[in-house]
């Protein structure tokens, strides 16, 4: 029996990212990680910086989704994301940069550093290298 598929709809404030009929999303929230099948119960939730997952028949599919909320209801899943960014779309170098300036900021402990901003900085970097399948040490090398 074929597996029952749902809607999917990731919006940013600058584009449609997708728009598929797929069987499974599973995304980060700030509660945790949670998964979506057809026939879902209705909820709303925030959404943290994560890797979210969709599954289109044997096919697995995943964007980095910073920030935003989901509706979610038994015949589709939207997304409203601050911004979503395809694995193509990284720049692996670019994160690893962002990875060490963040920790440099977070360790360095200096009255002017926004240590909130620079954690969600690293927290993107290391959604990034996650998404480009690079290591997620927070650690210094």
């Amino acid at each position: 029996m074929a597996e029952k598929k749902f809607r999917l709809k990731i919006v940013t404030p600058g584009k449609m990212a997708v728009d598929k009929d797929v069987t499974m999303v599973i995304m980060q929230t700030i509660d945790g990680q949670i998964g979506v099948l057809a026939g879902h119960e209705p909820v709303v939730t925030v959404l943290d910086h994560g890797v979210l997952r969709y599954y289109e028949d044997e096919k697995i599919e995943t964007m980095a989704v910073f920030g935003g909320y989901a509706e979610i209801n038994q015949r589709e899943v939207v997304v409203l994301a601050e911004t979503a960014e395809l694995p193509e779309d990284i720049d692996i170098e670019r994160a690893r940069q962002a990875k060490e300036r963040a920790n440099r900021h977070i360790e360095e402990k200096r009255a002017e550093t926004d240590v909130m901003r620079a954690k969600v900085a690293l927290r993107k970097s290391l959604v990034r290298l996650e998404l480009s399948g690079q290591p997620l040490t927070t650690d210094k090398k």
